[in-house]
């Protein structure tokens, strides 16, 4: 039978944006069908392939992106979010192929169901970009998603830390605010791919608070004080409000977590 990891390792490994997503999809599809050993006898790769007509920029050299509601600036904005949900699909598989060994299969199933929601946005979001005349990769991209896997590599609960409850939280902070602004611009199709995100993103920040806090009590630590120490070790930015409270507690990520980071 072959194994999870090994599968996962071929999606990382998969570059062209269309075969990454249904190769997430059928390694999902095949582990739930009892097709897949959950068994992770291959090392993740250190970075995954990414598309080769990608262009990745330092986040300080990224181009400004209008707010305006020209086409260029929508096409920026859904492009931004195009490379959002296709790093993040390396994100949560690289999630489960790194820590799945020595996490539960709760875990295992949590981020692999993480996977194909993104898989998904970015395939909602690639039509997006091609009804408007673009496509992903058409745009340059910063990398610093991947920097805070890269930073984080080492340490399950470093990783749950910064992924989902940094990044991902941060989603349910900026997200209402760009489906307000698509909705007043009269993109009602694009407010619903926006909901769809936020929506599901809530499930994804609930599942890495309630990884990283099973994780801190199985060693005897406090779940507030851990994630504070890990997000001043591992993160290179800062916290800044307005915070979504509602849908970050919606998540389980109460203040008494954020408060005093901020």
């Amino acid at each position: 039978m072959k194994t999870l990891g090994n599968a996962i390792r071929k999606a990382l490994l998969t570059g062209d944006p269309y075969a990454k997503v249904m190769a997430t999809r059928k390694l999902v599809r095949d582990w739930r069908q009892g097709r897949l050993e959950t068994a992770f006898p291959a090392a993740m790769p250190e970075r995954p392939v990414w598309p080769d007509s990608l262009t990745l920029l330092p986040p300080s050299q990224m181009p400004k992106r209008g707010k305006g509601g020209s086409e260029k600036n929508r096409i920026a904005l859904w492009h931004s979010l195009a490379h959002i949900e296709f790093v993040a699909i390396a994100l949560a598989l690289d999630m489960v192929g790194r820590f799945g060994g020595q996490m539960n299969l709760e875990f295992v199933s949590d981020f692999l169901s993480v996977a194909a929601d993104e898989a998904m946005h970015f395939a909602l979001i690639e039509r997006k970009l091609q009804r408007l005349g673009s496509h992903y990769t058409a745009l340059p991209a910063h990398d610093g998603l991947w920097e805070a896997a890269q930073e984080t590599a080492h340490d399950v609960a470093a990783r749950l830390a910064i992924v989902p409850m940094v990044l991902e939280a941060r989603g349910l902070d900026v997200t209402p605010a760009t489906l307000n602004r698509v909705q007043g611009q009269g993109d009602h199709k694009g407010a619903k791919i926006l909901q769809r995100i936020l929506d599901d993103e809530i499930r994804h920040v609930r599942y890495g608070t309630k990884h990283f806090t099973a994780w801190c009590n199985l060693y005897e630590k406090i779940p507030q004080n851990h994630w504070k120490t890990l997000v001043e070790q591992h993160f290179r930015g800062a916290l800044k409000p307005p915070f979504n409270d509602s849908a970050r507690s919606a998540a389980g990520l109460s203040r008494d977590f954020y408060d005093a980071v901020a």
